[in-house]
């Protein structure tokens, strides 16, 4: 990551993105007043609190269904919690629904499976009202499960038989929207039978910095070069005005240059999506990018939610968790996440918080170490009020949206910008107030400084704790740091009972007692 920023630093900017869209523009806009918006969508939007569009999401709009009517493929920088999501799920649903046409249209690829899940809440919310149907696809859910909700058999038509022993009857997509991780998507495209890209519309990367950056499994060359194949080596071209009869491959037609004016949304359409969009040359040219359009809000690149307030804590190195006490005292029970360094350092750190029994606060961990299962019914308790603290790696970072999140805290310095903004617009979303707490040792408030300028954000005021709340935890604090190394050397015990190799598990247990210091002191880079 750190050579990642140091390389964009010094790249050239793409010519396309000089001049970009600014998005913050564009004014919100009533559902009334929206040009072109069916009424069942506007229906399923109020049923869902919204009356109005936010100005990502009328900028859009106004690419899409609007004069731009898809024209050029869209790359779009908004800041956390500015409504991308919708952005891009409602004028794909829209386009979608204005033909009747059984078969897997559009396909949005996100790095991780609770953003997945999310994402395809919004897609439930809109997508069945105007008849289109949405799948999933993402790791550590049983794939038999999700074959038989992707793919299904031809209903038999009267008069019509099959022959028994001839060809089985085609198989034809169950869904008009996929969401997927990459992983499992690969794993659709490598081993289901019926499952295919080939009547493939649009396809939304979401987090593009984070799916560029990391190979998984090679998806975005894999999903190109089908799309591109299946028009017999030329672009994509879809004339979806042609009635359908027989075989779904009867609404191809191909010959014809991408971005052709004149024919139904004649290619591959795609927007890619990011809070921190990079601009490496190198990287979007893998997405081979058709006349690209830049959407982004204002003239700085990096920008934190508008209503975002920020504050250092700085800290005695040794009694760091006292300190983080001390601030959720002071929250008065409001719903906060607090970012951790790594999943280990998750797993401890609300292991200790949650040996100081007077707090008085229900913490839970949420990290990629735990099961699909276990995190999606943390991430439950954790919207409804059950749970008001949730430790958290940074597998909680990027994309999530959980409403009523008033306050963000940095345990660790976020190494990067990107981090920083991307951990604090878990906050501040569409429109709300927030605050985002960093805890600093004193050696780390220069670094800091010289990483907010780097948004230039020049405003984090110091946020102070009484020192006589640090003082009256100290005793229950050390009683915490023992409790917290009896569990270390327990669960090195039982990873050796379950298998671990010998050396590792000694070494483990050896360093038990080191490792729990470690948190003490904060050092958790």
């Amino acid at each position: 990551m750190a050579e990642e920023e140091k390389e964009e630093e010094s790249v050239p900017v793409l010519p396309w993105m000089r001049n970009p869209v600014d998005v913050s523009l564009s004014e919100e806009c009533q559902l009334h007043l929206l040009p072109f918006l069916d009424p069942r969508l506007r229906v399923a939007l109020q049923k869902m609190g919204i009356s109005s569009l936010f100005p990502v999401q009328v900028a859009v709009w106004q690419e899409t269904i609007g004069p731009g009517a898809f024209e050029r493929d869209l790359c779009i920088n908004s800041p956390t919690g500015s409504g991308k999501t919708l952005a891009y799920a409602l004028p794909i649903v829209q386009v979608l629904s204005t033909r009747a046409v059984n078969c897997l249209r559009a396909l949005v690829v996100l790095p991780t499976r609770d953003l997945a899940l999310q994402v395809k809440e919004v897609f439930d919310a809109i997508a069945p009202a105007v008849g289109l149907s949405v799948g999933l696809a993402v790791g550590q859910s049983s794939i038999a499960d999700e074959i038989s909700n992707l793919v299904r058999r031809p209903k038999h038509e009267a008069g019509i038989c099959y022959d028994p022993e001839g060809p089985p009857p085609e198989l034809q997509s169950a869904v008009d929207i996929l969401v997927a991780t990459p992983g499992r998507l690969m794993d659709h495209i490598n081993s289901t039978k019926g499952f295919t890209l080939e009547h493939l519309c649009y396809l939304v990367v979401d987090e593009t910095d984070r799916l560029l950056r990391e190979a998984y499994q090679s998806w975005l060359p894999t999903v190109l070069r089908i799309t591109e194949a299946n028009d017999g080596g030329l672009s994509n071209t879809r004339d979806f005005s042609l009635p359908i009869f027989g075989s779904l491959k009867t609404i191809r037609r191909c010959g014809i240059e991408r971005g052709f004016k004149g024919r139904s949304y004649p290619r591959l359409v795609k927007m890619v999506l990011s809070a921190t969009l990079t601009r490496d040359p190198s990287k979007l040219a893998q997405l081979n990018l058709h006349h690209p359009l830049f959407l982004t809000a204002g003239k700085r690149r990096y920008r934190f939610p508008e209503k975002l307030e920020s504050y250092k804590l700085i800290c005695e190195s040794k009694l760091k968790p006292i300190y983080l006490v001390s601030l959720l005292q002071s929250l008065g029970g409001e719903k906060c996440i607090v970012f951790t360094s790594s999943v280990e350092s998750t797993h401890r750190l609300c292991t200790l918080l949650n040996f100081f029994t007077d707090l008085q606060l229900k913490i839970k961990e949420y990290s990629g170490l735990q099961r699909q299962s276990v995190r999606s019914k943390t991430l439950k308790a954790f919207r409804e009020g059950d749970v008001q603290v949730l430790v958290s790696s940074d597998a909680m970072t990027r994309g999530m949206d959980v409403e009523g999140v008033k306050n963000v805290v940095n345990y660790n310095m976020p190494p990067y910008i990107k981090t920083y903004i991307h951990r604090a617009g878990r906050t501040a979303r569409a429109g709300q107030s927030g605050r985002c707490f960093t805890l600093l040792r004193k050696e780390e408030v220069k670094r800091f400084k010289k990483l907010l300028q780097k948004a230039d954000n020049n405003s984090c005021p110091v946020y102070s704790v009484p020192s006589s709340s640090i003082e009256s935890l100290r005793t229950t604090y050390t009683s915490a740091l023992e409790k917290l190394k009896e569990v270390v050397e327990s669960e090195a015990s039982k990873k050796h009972k379950i298998g671990m190799k010998p050396l590792q598990a000694r070494d483990q247990k050896k360093n038990a007692k080191s490792r729990f210091l470690w948190l003490s002191d904060t050092n958790t880079s």
